[in-house]
């Protein structure tokens, strides 16, 4: 058996470890190949390991399993596997999640207790080198302070979901005052923001967002709420251009890259809902909805002279005024 079919096998073995095993649909759609190719795959897992087994199912449909522990000592992680979950931590840590990068730091210990003593110092080597491969360095430039308790706090909410009572400094508020919310989630960026309705404002108020550096102190209360079941988080997320949401701002926005741009702002998403437009003399334009004129603004600006605002009229006149010719796109 050649090195790349026994590495199929090997996968093969491993899907079939799942609560439901796995059946020929389902091996031809994972491996691409044809039905007959699907059956010889099945005889070549029972032939290799005496321990799988198959049943027909209620659906009339066979399907093959694998014990779990009878890969376990095949199936230690791989240095790119280890160098990814590294790399996941780190930007955790560097974006202020300690909540995540506690839950994967634990992720990673079990893993390596896990892992056989004799593959653990070669692992670690490997790791290393392709941390240092792909260029991972500490990123420079603002990032959101954390506060592990609040974080944690806001974590146990969400799970819950409980009510969060929390200490909170708005920006232009002389102290801070006591506020009891209901959290729906966390978007990320420059800042960090709860999406959180405040109890006082009853259950019809709007969302609003709190950064969550702001928040002096935080604990998730004992009390349970009933989330808006016509809530979504990304497609809350997605009426704002960043982590700003305004309804009075929303609507269609569109930009032209000039000619000696277009090809490199071709290779950004620079919003999910975007569409993208070549003209005949070589520009692009972008076109989504949104809202967050500020934060497109600050954007806008690292473009310089290479961008035009062609909607809306109040993000043309933020704009216009302070572009000028940078020697760099970002």
């Amino acid at each position: 058996m050649s090195f790349s079919k026994a590495v199929d096998l090997l996968r093969l073995a491993m899907l079939a470890t799942r609560r439901t095993g796995i059946s020929l649909e389902e091996i031809v759609e994972e491996f691409e190949c044809h039905y007959r190719t699907a059956q010889r795959w099945t005889d070549a897992l029972m032939e290799t390991f005496p321990q799988a087994y198959f049943e027909d199912l209620d659906d009339r449909k066979r399907r093959w399993f694998m014990p779990p522990s009878v890969l376990a000592p095949l199936l230690t992680p791989s240095p790119e596997e280890l160098a990814a979950l590294n790399l996941a931590i780190l930007n955790f840590d560097q974006d202020g999640q300690s909540e995540q990068k506690r839950t994967l730091t634990n992720l990673q210990q079990k893993i390596q207790a896990l892992t056989p003593p004799d593959s653990r110092a070669r692992l670690a080597v490997d790791q290393e080198i392709l941390l240092e491969a792909v260029g991972y360095a500490a990123r420079p430039g603002p990032r959101p302070v954390a506060d592990a308790k609040i974080d944690e706090a806001i974590s146990e909410a969400l799970k819950g979901p409980f009510r969060l009572r929390a200490i909170y400094r708005r920006r232009q508020a002389e102290s801070p005052r006591e506020r009891v919310l209901e959290p729906y989630g966390v978007l990320l960026g420059t800042r960090r923001y709860l999406v959180a309705r405040d109890v006082k404002k009853g259950r019809n108020a709007p969302f609003q967002h709190y950064r969550i550096e702001a928040f002096l102190e935080a604990e998730a209360l004992p009390e349970t709420f009933i989330a808006d079941p016509n809530f979504e988080l990304t497609a809350h997320a997605q009426k704002g251009f960043g982590s700003y949401e305004s309804a009075d701002e929303f609507g269609d926005v569109v930009w032209r890259f000039s000619p000696a741009a277009a090809d490199h702002a071709a290779r950004f998403v620079f919003h999910p809902t975007q569409e993208t437009e070549r003209e005949s003399d070589g520009s692009l334009l972008v076109r989504f909805r949104a809202s967050g004129h500020l934060e497109m603004c600050w954007f806008l600006y690292a473009w310089g002279q290479e961008v035009q605002v062609l909607q809306p009229p109040a993000l043309r006149e933020l704009v216009h005024d302070f572009r000028r010719d940078f020697p760099a796109l970002p």
